[in-house]
């Protein structure tokens, strides 16, 4: 096992959900590897933390990875927060995502939090999904 696959699944992911028309309907192309620094859109998306396990077994090499997509939208209320949530989860699970390196065996959702951060109406939500790969 190694880390070697993380950056394919990285750009794997950004690309589905960058293609998806739902989720562009919702946030436009503002869909981010971290916050935007600024002024930020009223809502968006934004690649966040992973964590990875060496997951081989006798068939080849392979990883757990889990990592977070979160959502983040400063209109009052959840609506189009969890509305985009949706979009992220649906565009994400069972989607046949090519990586540059290694193989997609499965993407699961793990869960979610939904939260009020700083003052205000701003509103978050933190999608945790889990990602097995096999190196290839």
């Amino acid at each position: 096992m190694s880390y070697g696959m993380a950056a394919a699944l990285q750009a794997a992911v950004f690309a589905q959900l960058q293609g998806d028309a739902v989720l562009a309907g919702l946030v436009g192309s503002d869909i981010f590897d971290a916050a935007p620094p600024g002024a930020v859109p009223p809502i968006y998306v934004s690649l966040g933390p992973e964590d990875v396990r060496q997951r081989s077994d006798q068939s080849g090499d392979g990883a757990l990875h889990e990592f977070t997509v979160s959502i983040v939208s400063q209109a009052a209320g959840f609506r189009s927060a969890k509305d985009a949530a949706a979009a992220v989860s649906d565009a994400l699970i069972d989607a046949p995502l090519i990586l540059a390196r290694g193989r997609l065996v499965y993407l699961n959702f793990l869960r979610a939090k939904a939260s009020r951060v700083q003052v205000g109406d701003v509103r978050r939500i933190d999608l945790r999904f889990a990602a097995r790969l096999e190196d290839n």
